[in-house]
This record gives C-alpha cells, sequence and structure tokens, in this order.
C-alpha cells in the first residue's frame, strides 16, 4: 500500500496530476502573452505580410485574360500558332462572343490594357472593337471573321493571335521577364529590343550607388559617433541635436535645398569660383546625375548612420584603451585592435540600415538624379501611377527584395547577423 502511494503521480492542491496541471498553468501563460501581443501581431500583418503576399501574387497574376476572353482562350488551345495561318472561324466567333460580354460589362478596355504592355496597339484594337462589339448578333451574324478584320485591320494579323494565345495562361512568368529586359513570346522567353533594355541597368544602378552611399555614410559617420561617445555629456547632448536636426525638416524640403545648392549656379559653385577652385565658365556639372544622388542621400540618410554607432560606442569602455596602452600599445594599435572590433556590430547595424533605405528612395533621386541618377525605385513608381502595369510594378519589388534578402544573408554567413546591436 505503501509502495502504490509511493510510485502514484503526484498530485495538485485540487486533486489533478501535478504535470497536467503545470501543463494547464503554462498554456494559459502563453495565451496571456499571445493575447498582450496580439495588437502588434495583427498590426504586422495588415501593414507588412499582407502587401508582401500581395505584391507578390500581383507578379504573376494574369487571370484577367481568362475571365474576361474564357471563350476565346479555349478556343485558341486548338490553334496551333506554328502554322503561319490565322485562326478558323471557331475562334472569331468566340472572340466576338467574348467581346460583346466585355463591351457590356465595360471590361474590354482592361484587357486591352493588359495586352498592351506586351505589344504596342491593343489598347486602341480593343477600344473600337467593343465599341461595335455591342451591335453583333451572335445567333444570327456572321462570319465574324470578315466582320472582325474589316472592324480592325489587325484582326487579320497573326501575331496578334501568337501574343494574345501567349498571354492566355492564368498565371505567367511574363512580368518578371519584363523585369530582367526579357519578355515571353511564342517561341518561349527572348531578349528584349535594344532601346527598351533598361531595367537591368537600373538594377545595377541602384545596388551600386546604394553600396556608395552607404560607404560614405560609414566614413563620414564613424568619427561623429566617436565624439558622441567621448565627449562630455553637455557637449555630446547639443552635437546630438544637430545630428537629430535634420528629421525635424521635411524629406521633400531638404531634397529641394540640396537641387538650389548643386546646380550649376548654385551655392557650391558659387563658393569654389569665388575662393579660385573653379573659373565661372567651368563650373561643376553636380545635379541630375549620379553625383547629385549620392550627394543628397548620403547627406539624408547619415543620421541613420551615426544613431546605431553611436549608440554601441557608448558601451565600449574606456578603460579598455587605457589597459591597451598601459602594455605598450600606441594610440592607433589600441584603437584598431581593441575599440574598432567593438565597433563593428554599430557598424553592421549602421550600413544594413542605410542600405536598406538606399534601394528603396525614390523622392531624392527623382529630383537630384535626372535620368542618369535615378534608381529601380523611381520605375516602379512610375508603373504604380502612370502606367499602371501593376504586374510588372509588383516584379520588380519582388526581385528587389530578393536581392536585399541575398544581401542579408551573405552578411548573415561572412559577419554574422547576431553581432549587429543598436546599443
Amino acid at each position: 500500500m505503501s509502495d502504490t502511494k509511493t510510485n502514484g503521480p503526484v498530485l495538485a492542491a485540487d486533486g489533478t496530476p501535478l504535470k497536467k496541471s503545470l501543463a494547464r498553468a503554462l498554456r494559459v501563460e502563453k495565451t496571456r502573452a499571445l493575447m498582450l501581443i496580439a495588437p502588434l501581431l495583427i498590426f504586422v500583418l495588415i501593414s507588412f505580410i499582407i502587401p508582401i503576399v500581395s505584391m507578390l501574387f500581383r507578379s504573376v497574376d494574369n487571370r484577367i485574360v481568362d475571365e474576361t476572353m474564357p471563350y476565346t482562350v479555349a478556343a485558341l488551345k486548338n490553334w496551333d500558332a506554328s502554322q503561319g495561318e490565322l485562326p478558323d472561324e471557331a475562334v472569331y466567333a468566340a472572340l466576338a462572343r467574348d467581346m460583346k460580354a466585355a463591351a457590356a460589362e465595360k471590361s474590354h478596355t482592361r484587357i486591352g490594357g493588359r495586352l498592351n504592355y506586351e505589344e504596342s496597339g491593343f489598347s486602341s484594337l480593343f477600344r473600337k472593337t467593343g465599341r461595335v462589339a455591342k451591335k453583333f448578333d451572335l445567333e444570327n451574324g456572321g462570319p465574324f471573321k470578315e466582320l472582325l478584320i474589316d472592324t480592325h485591320k489587325d484582326w487579320g494579323k497573326v501575331e496578334t493571335w501568337k501574343t494574345m494565345q501567349t498571354h492566355s495562361v492564368k498565371f505567367t512568368n511574363g512580368y518578371f521577364l519584363n523585369a530582367v529586359d526579357m519578355k515571353r513570346t511564342p517561341d518561349g522567353a527572348q531578349v528584349q529590343d535594344e532601346d527598351k533594355r533598361v531595367l537591368l541597368k537600373l538594377f545595377g544602378r541602384t545596388m551600386w550607388m546604394s553600396l556608395v552611399i552607404t560607404s560614405l555614410c560609414v566614413l563620414l559617420g564613424y568619427p561623429v559617433a566617436w565624439i558622441l561617445a567621448n565627449l562630455p555629456a553637455r557637449q555630446a547632448n547639443l552635437l546630438m541635436i544637430l545630428v537629430l536636426l535634420p528629421f525635424w525638416t521635411s524629406l521633400l524640403v531638404r531634397t529641394s535645398a540640396w537641387k538650389v545648392m548643386l546646380q550649376q549656379q548654385g551655392v557650391i559653385n558659387d563658393v569654389l569660383v569665388w575662393l579660385g577652385f573653379l573659373a565661372d565658365d567651368d563650373r561643376l556639372i553636380i545635379i541630375n546625375n549620379a553625383t547629385g544622388t549620392i550627394i543628397a542621400m548620403t547627406h539624408i540618410l547619415l543620421p541613420f548612420m551615426i544613431l546605431p554607432m553611436y549608440s554601441v560606442m557608448q558601451t565600449i569602455q574606456p578603460t579598455y584603451l587605457r589597459a591597451a596602452k598601459s602594455l605598450g600599445a600606441t594610440n592607433w594599435t589600441a584603437f584598431w585592435r581593441v575599440y574598432f572590433p567593438q565597433s563593428i556590430p554599430g557598424i553592421g547595424a549602421g550600413s544594413i540600415l542605410v542600405f536598406i533605405l538606399a534601394i528603396g528612395y525614390y523622392i531624392t533621386p527623382e529630383i537630384v538624379g535626372g535620368n542618369k541618377g535615378v534608381f529601380i525605385s523611381n520605375r516602379i513608381a512610375y508603373h504604380i501611377s502612370t502606367s499602371l502595369n501593376w504586374g510588372l510594378a509588383a516584379a520588380l519589388g519582388s526581385i528587389l527584395l530578393g536581392a536585399v534578402l541575398i544581401l542579408y544573408w551573405a552578411y548573415d554567413k561572412i559577419v554574422g547577423i547576431d553581432n549587429v546591436k543598436l546599443g
């Protein structure tokens, strides 16, 4: 009897097994903790996760063609484009049926705009056909082949039907191909015409200039952060106000100010001419090019580099340097072998922050960059607000996101993300 009691389960005060009671208490604590962070999780989900998922989906979504013209898409599956002959009457009849329904719902302009991204002329083709399609007699009309060709001559071109067949899939890689200066064709992926190959160049420019801006911010920000960390509190606070002062000024105002300063008749050129470094007829061209973008963005992003480095440098004990000097190290050796390695986490944090901010900037490059200083983000903004090619904008954004993740992974492998600190 005594052995049974000894070997039996340990009971809680309410008579339930202690293990079960502890598990229940742990679940209650986890639920309580989850409820506390639930508002933040919901905010992140709505403002961050859902937009990213939506962007990734838009970059491959092509259902508008299949949903707007279902009969035409189905009929084109039996058409062999390689023969070089126009589709038969059944395909034209299916097109007439779809166009009549689309014109009634006023959705024919949407599909025309979608196909116009691939080949110019489709927008006007569908607008003109839509105006006539409302009068089609599907029961007694025909032959629709002659009727449609008379409506617009492009319906008599094999290339028009090839484009429609090629881009009638529900999910497409066409946007991603366009994003890397290629295009989806009936014969597979092909390189874009030379005058349309601009996006890869913009990607390369964005990455290169962002690295240059990040490097300049490190070079300019490190001495300032070191001075902030080693000055007495009163002077450090005053200098910190100067560092934070740009945050109290509108980004648009700061960028516009740089446009005034950088132009050939601007403040910088005037000062250099006044000092005798430049002749009046040999002023520097530092606006509407890559130089202007780098200068303006370095100034704007510099505080984002200084603050992480300063917060890490504050934690470095001065006694380490004194100990190194007492053991015979010079000032430079003590700095390079003792102080600098401890400040690397701050450099890493600032570099990641500045680089990610830099590749996504579009206001500053748009104002001071001209044609030679704009980033890929300017092209994304163009496709969202002007051309309304949201699929291509989503593909460009997805590639940019992928590039950032790859660089983040590489940084983690080389340096270690655990070594990044904000203080």
